[in-house]
Parts: structure tokens; sequence; C-alpha cells
């Protein structure tokens, strides 16, 4: 049985956390906040037409920019109401539940699916069930692309120290290549409380 996320056991306890969650960025959407950062930064990485996961795409905020921006995007989540309105907003790119911490896509072929991009924004690590970030990122590892790329970015205030970040990218087979504390690519210090990380592969590095 698959440990229960931190963002099941909120929900729990607030019926209303999706809801919330969605009316939040409406808002937002609303008032003419930007909140295309995570899609611009990935964007830059990738050729037109390119393969992305969204891993915990929540209601497709990210996975949808970067589909309006020519990319082939599939986005996982394992809330379904955010799923259905990624779906409802979105109906363009592929929305599917799963757990990232056991996720396995595979073709009609039963060979893995692989992309160009794996982003995971939002805070997803800081909300994964305690213990299985580590998890989390080997199993959006494996479905890296040749020279494919692992972007992340959380918060620094939540449970997840960036030391044991480090420990489980290595044990992942992934390196950091490049690290900044905002999605417009601020650099990383000691007093950041915020950390977007792009990685790939040890076995595609030169």
């Amino acid at each position: 049985m698959e440990k229960e996320t931190l963002w099941q056991q909120q929900a729990r306890q607030d019926p209303r956390q999706a809801k919330n969650y969605i009316d939040r960025f409406a808002q937002l959407r609303e008032s003419g906040a930007d909140l295309d950062g995570e899609a611009r930064f990935v964007d830059a990485l990738l050729p037109r037409d390119a393969r992305v996961l969204d891993a915990g795409c929540g209601t497709g905020r990210v996975g949808g920019a970067l589909a309006a921006r020519g990319h082939r995007v599939t986005g996982v989540d394992l809330d379904e109401e955010l799923l259905a309105a990624a779906q409802r907003d979105f109906p363009g790119s592929r929305w599917l539940p799963g757990n990232l911490a056991s996720l396995d896509l595979r073709d009609a072929s039963g060979t893995r699916e692989t992309f160009d991009v794996v982003v995971s924004p939002g805070n997803v690590l800081a909300f994964v069930a305690p213990g299985t970030a580590g998890a989390v990122l080997s199993s959006l590892a494996a479905h890296l692309a040749p020279r494919g790329r692992l972007v992340v970015g959380f918060s620094l205030l939540k449970d997840y120290a960036f030391g044991t970040f480090e420990a489980d990218v290595a044990a992942a087979g992934l390196r950091i290549a490049s690290s900044f504390s905002t999605w417009d690519m601020r650099p990383l210090g000691a007093d950041s409380d915020f950390v977007v990380a792009l990685m790939e592969s040890t076995q595609t590095v030169n």
C-alpha cells in the first residue's frame, strides 16, 4: 500500500483544499498576476514540439502554458479534483492520475515513456509522503529521455532540507547542473528560502 502524501493528509482534514487552490489561482489570473514563470524557464530548455512531463501537475497551470508554447504535455497528479480542472481548462494535453513515487508510464507496446523535460514545480517535493522524495526523484529520472533534464522547485522552509535533497539527487543517478533561488534565475544563497534545481542524468554527462 502506497504511503499517503502530505497533500492527501491535508485534504482529509480540509475537503475544500483543492477547491480553494483552484479558486486562488483563478483569482490570481484574473488580477493579472504573472503565473508563467516556471513555463518560461522550462520552455527555454526545449526545441519546439518537445515531450514534457508535468509531475504533480495540479490544475495544469504550468503544463498548459507549455502546451500553448508548442510542446506535447503529459501531466500526472493524485488529486482528482485538480486533474478535472486541468482536463477542463487544457483539453489538448493528457492528464493522468498517478503517484509520483511509483510512477511508471508505459506506451501501448509496454515501453516506458520518456520525456525531454520532466518538471515538478509548485512545492511538489514538499508535499509527497514523508520519506519518499528520493523515490519520487528516482521515478522521474527513469522517465528522462537521453540527455533529458529534470527541473524541480520547492520551498526550503518545508521539511525537506537542501542537503537531503542533494543526497537524494545523487542516489537517483542525477547531478544538479544549475540551481537558483527563483524561476527568473536569481542566485541561490545561504539565506534563500526557495530552490529551483536543473538536473541531468549522470549517465548522459560528457
